[in-house]
């Protein structure tokens, strides 16, 4: 510590050293009684070592705090301009370093709310497939129902984790929307069967995007149509060269509900009625969008249906 403070003060002391050097020449030269000097020297030796007791008692103790410090209010003290500066510093960081604690424990809470949500979404198809067992009745078509369901809740799982961490993981390159929705109208051809839904897709898009991302959003919206649309309905699916509309003459979404069905975790009246909804569909629909330069907004109303329209930002 004693080296420390030498090392802190030492242009003090060399100071010191100089101008006494200094007098003791001018003595020197001029013939000046050496006595004179000697008692001054001492004088001033004395006063100078019960400041340096003084300043190093001080030096310790500031040590000690920064080493052992935990809250800001101990550096309460330290009042010089230098020690001022470095205790904004401190209150900077330790401000910064509150605000990445409570986002990381925001963003763990999400996950974990994800989880919890998710493993709920995941019992009811895991149930159905349960029940079908236990009574054998495993119809092929309600087996592969419910197996496009699991798998639909774990990629959304996995797509939003990945999405998260790597927002700016994008592969652009020139992609038909037309050939893009068939494939996902494929997939979920089972689902339409059963409900007796009937699906149009007219005109296409030569867009140039992500065709995993862009993939995934139209997964969401489609599924949705899907799983809200009542039996024997239409789903329609026009595609332009600056826009996509989806369009469902299903239950539709609540007037209320409309301004936050993009928030993340909301999942409206019908959601909840129903029991279908994760609340991340959309709100990763809307994520991915806008980062791929489109625009996503809905007109829906009760028992009427709804349309959605993807268009690029401008």
């Amino acid at each position: 510590m004693i080296q420390k403070y030498f090392k802190e003060y030492s242009i003090w002391y060399l100071t010191y050293a100089i101008l006494a050097s200094l007098f003791l020449i001018t003595f020197f030269l001029f013939h000046l009684p050496l006595a004179y000097f000697e008692v001054s020297f001492s004088l001033n030796i004395t006063i100078l070592i019960f400041i340096s007791i003084r300043q190093y008692c001080k030096f310790k103790k500031k040590q000690v705090i920064l080493q052992q410090f935990i809250y800001v209010k101990e550096l309460d003290d330290f009042n010089l301009p230098s020690e001022e500066a470095f205790k904004n510093i401190i209150f900077k960081q330790k401000e910064e370093q509150a605000t990445e604690v409570l986002n990381l424990k925001t963003q763990i809470e999400n996950i974990q709310n994800l989880i919890k949500m998710w493993s709920h979404q995941m019992k009811v198809p895991l149930s159905a497939l349960s029940l079908m067992a236990q009574t054998n009745q495993l119809q092929q078509k309600e087996v592969e129902q419910q197996l496009n369901r699991l798998q639909n809740y774990l990629d959304t799982l996995l797509n939003y984790l990945k999405f998260n961490q790597n927002k700016d993981d994008f592969r652009f390159e020139k992609i038909s929307v037309k050939d893009c929705v068939t494939e996902i109208v494929k997939k979920y051809r089972v689902s339409c069967l059963l409900k007796h839904l009937s699906v149009e897709v007219n005109g296409d898009w030569q867009l140039n995007s992500d065709r995993k991302w862009i993939n995934f959003a139209l997964t969401q919206l489609i599924d949705n149509a899907i799983k809200y649309s009542k039996d024997g309905g239409k789903i329609s699916i026009q595609i332009s060269k600056s826009c996509i509309e989806i369009s469902d003459n299903g239950i539709g979404i609540l007037e209320e509900d409309l301004p936050r069905i993009f928030e993340e975790g909301f999942t409206g009246f019908n959601g909840h009625e129903h029991q279908k909804a994760t609340g991340l569909g959309l709100y990763m629909t809307k994520q991915v969008l806008d980062s791929l330069n489109l625009n996503i907004s809905i007109k829906s109303q009760i028992d009427q249906g709804t349309q959605v329209f993807i268009t690029p930002q401008k």
